[in-house]
């Protein structure tokens, strides 16, 4: 029986210093998987980074690699609603109580750490160790893990992975990562490992270059989406569209992929090349990978918080976007997919992301955008400077302000009912940030009353 409640140790865990600060060392976390006995070389690894798209793509492969057999553990961030979503096995979180269990198996060593460290380790650092141990000890075939932010210098960068992911590279954590696509294809190309594959998304002549020439460097099989493999085609169909796509080995047919946007069946198909670098298909062998083991796979798919509709009459869409790159796409993914008459949009953002492009990629789209905040006070942008950029992209007539995040829903809601042009044409989109995604899912999807795994 453990000593500890979920939510003591959840305390534990945010009283460290906070993700979204980094300092540029391995030195914590490779003393803490030293000290673990090196968790991380236990199972191959397929490791992502990228700008937008890592989870995703990280929940594509997932599934795949279920569904082709092997025993998974995932591990992503930042989480929509609860801790444990950021570790899974075999695609499902882990429960309260194995989380509770791992912290307490660790935390003798994270004492070591800290006390012989400058600095104690991150919730970051401490997250990855509690994962990597978890998937050793479930034990787990292949462990998909995606950086929670950049690349060489982050704490999953101290496994290394059979496969490296890298999916489209934009500006995101200017202030951290360096200020333009380049730069920051530099920092994320420290994924890319000796022996290993690397299976690139569709990126820019530049950003390829700086991956190329990391590749190269370490002697790793590069696989390029638009030359080695890709789509071929893509319809909509409904409750998501039709995919088919070149792998490394063979072309795959028509693929249902339960999911709206361009962007995720260029996600589904870098998943394909991972799944099949990672199983070995070639032109040369048959490999394990079939049409049909995909379309069962992609069957599965979901990816909570990326243009998920959370409730209808009027239809409500929830997405992460945070960055423009992101919203852009989001935004476009919106008017192929709906076509709602208004869209209401309702906003909360960081302040430390690039909020004015955020809110030129969603102006087009949007009749109305209601301005407001998340609960990370120290992070988010106040409703009120929030709608003082809206204005200036938007013009005030188009432009409502409610700091809380209920009465943003609701007023949405009602505009969006007052606005329809047909019943039923109105729409919400709430946006912004990972948070806002996640806390207005927790306002909006009903769910179990508590998961018992």
């Amino acid at each position: 029986m453990s000593d500890l409640s979920f939510a003591e140790v959840s305390a534990r865990l945010q009283a460290r210093w906070p993700e979204h600060k980094i300092e540029p060392t391995l030195e914590r976390v490779r003393r803490l998987v030293e000290l673990l006995g090196d968790p991380q070389k236990a199972y191959p690894v397929v490791h992502l980074t990228g700008t937008n798209g890592k989870t995703s793509t990280a929940r594509m492969i997932d599934t795949l690699l279920r569904e082709s057999g092997l025993r998974t553990g995932r591990f992503t961030s930042p989480h929509l609603e609860k801790v444990t979503e950021r570790i899974t096995l075999d695609g499902e979180p882990v429960s309260e109580q194995r989380f509770v269990e791992a912290y307490e198996e660790i935390a003798p060593y994270l004492d070591v750490v800290d006390a012989e460290q400058e600095n104690p380790l991150t919730f970051f650092e401490a997250m990855v160790g509690m994962a990597f141990a978890i998937f050793a000890d479930a034990p787990v075939d292949v462990a998909v893990i995606e950086v929670g932010l950049g690349g060489t210098w982050d704490a999953t960068n101290v496994a290394d992975g059979t496969v490296s992911v890298i999916t489209p590279i934009a500006v995101d954590h200017a202030h951290l990562l360096g200020a333009d696509p380049v730069t920051i294809a530099g920092e994320k190309s420290g994924i890319i490992k000796p022996g290993g594959t690397v299976v690139m998304a569709q990126q820019s002549l530049d950003v390829f270059e700086v991956l190329l020439r990391k590749a190269a460097e370490v002697g790793a099989q590069v696989a390029r989406e638009g030359i080695e493999f890709g789509v071929v085609s893509r319809t909509l169909a409904v409750g998501g569209q039709v995919v088919s796509i070149k792998g490394l080995g063979a072309e795959y047919d028509e693929l249902f992929v339960p999911l709206h946007g361009e962007y995720q069946a260029h996600n589904a198909a870098v998943a394909v090349a991972a799944v099949e670098a990672l199983l070995g298909a070639s032109p040369e062998t048959e490999g394990r990978v079939t049409t049909e083991l995909l379309q069962a796979g992609f069957e599965q798919v979901t990816s909570p918080g990326r243009l998920e509709v959370v409730r209808q009459s009027p239809t409500i869409v929830v997405d992460a976007a945070h960055n423009p790159h992101g919203a852009e796409a989001t935004a476009a993914a919106v008017s192929e997919a709906f076509q709602f008459q208004p869209l209401i949009g309702v906003l909360g953002c960081m302040k430390d992301k690039d909020v004015y492009g955020v809110l030129e990629a969603y102006e087009p789209i949007m009749e109305t955008v209601v301005c407001t905040r998340n609960s990370f006070v120290e992070r988010s942008m106040p409703a009120e400077e929030l709608g003082e950029l809206a204005a200036e992209v938007f013009g005030e007539e188009r432009v409502l302000v409610r700091p809380h995040l209920i009465d943003a829903i609701d007023d949405a809601i009602r505009l969006a009912e007052e606005g329809a042009v047909a019943l039923g044409s109105g729409g919400v989109l709430i946006t912004g940030s990972v948070i806002t995604a996640g806390e207005a899912r927790a306002l909006l999807v009903r769910k179990p009353k508590d998961d018992k795994r």
